[in-house]
């Protein structure tokens, strides 16, 4: 009996042995609180890579435009940034924001470039005239991060929610400065963080009510659905101000 009695503990020892480290594995697979994993990555000379499509659905599902770009940091979220659009209706747009100043080539304002420049020189606008159309929600600033996580629902590797105009620009000089005519500051963004087991962010999914920004018939029942992946997270990078004699200053700014 006794002998009995000892090979069964024996046998349980060894289930335990080989249970404990699956979990341990399982526990470690878990992503990482992300503000905490982003404010590890900020650091002055470093970055990330973004591409990003951004579509129009209603009765047709339409692409409107797609960017990519470069995020440098500093110690606290964005410090420059370099983004390309392209889009059907307008020409392609380049936009170097660094701090509160912005150079734009190309897109909207291509017009109104005198001869011998090429590009425009004015404030806010980091995202140019593509904004209107880009990314509202930008996961390298650690308060609207907080923002998302605190509104959200994490659930394994991916973070769902919903967040307003009013308190996306309460956090995010991004978006304020991005879009910063709105027609409802009332409209729901939807949004689907999905992020890597050390918890930064590789892609955002966001959507919301076209007419939020446009308010137009045309836009009546249709939504703006923007789909941003994210790369390359603290690489080096280098975001400069275009040479001063191809600038010219945006008197309409």
């Amino acid at each position: 009996m006794r002998r009995t009695m000892i090979t069964a503990l024996v046998a349980c020892g060894c289930l335990l042995t080989t249970t404990l480290p699956a979990q341990a594995t399982a526990t470690a697979a878990a992503p990482k609180d992300p503000v905490r994993a982003l404010k590890g990555k900020l650091a002055p000379g470093r970055g990330v890579r973004f591409t990003e499509t951004t579509t129009l659905s209603g009765e047709e599902k339409v692409k409107l435009q797609s960017r990519k770009g470069t995020f440098q940091f500093n110690a606290k979220g964005v410090a420059a940034s370099d983004i390309t659009a392209i889009a059907k209706s307008r020409p392609k747009e380049r936009t170097i924001s660094i701090g509160n100043v912005s150079y734009i080539s190309g897109g909207m304002r291509e017009e109104r470039l005198p001869a011998g420049k090429s590009w425009l020189k004015g404030k806010g606008l980091p995202g140019g005239g593509s904004g209107f159309y880009g990314q509202v929600i930008n996961p390298v600033e650690p308060k609207t991060l907080a923002a998302l996580v605190k509104k959200g629902r994490l659930r394994g590797s991916t973070l769902t929610g919903t967040i307003t105009f009013k308190e996306l620009e309460k956090v995010s000089r991004w978006f304020d400065a991005s879009i910063p005519l709105r027609m409802h500051n009332d409209t729901k963004v939807s949004y689907t963080l999905t992020l890597t087991s050390a918890g930064l962010v590789s892609r955002v999914r966001s959507s919301y009510a076209a007419t939020g920004v446009f308010d137009t018939s045309a836009f009546d029942g249709k939504t703006i659905t923007i789909d941003s992946r994210f790369t390359g997270w603290g690489a080096k990078v280098s975001v400069k101000a275009p040479n001063p004699a191809s600038v010219t200053v945006d008197t309409e700014d």
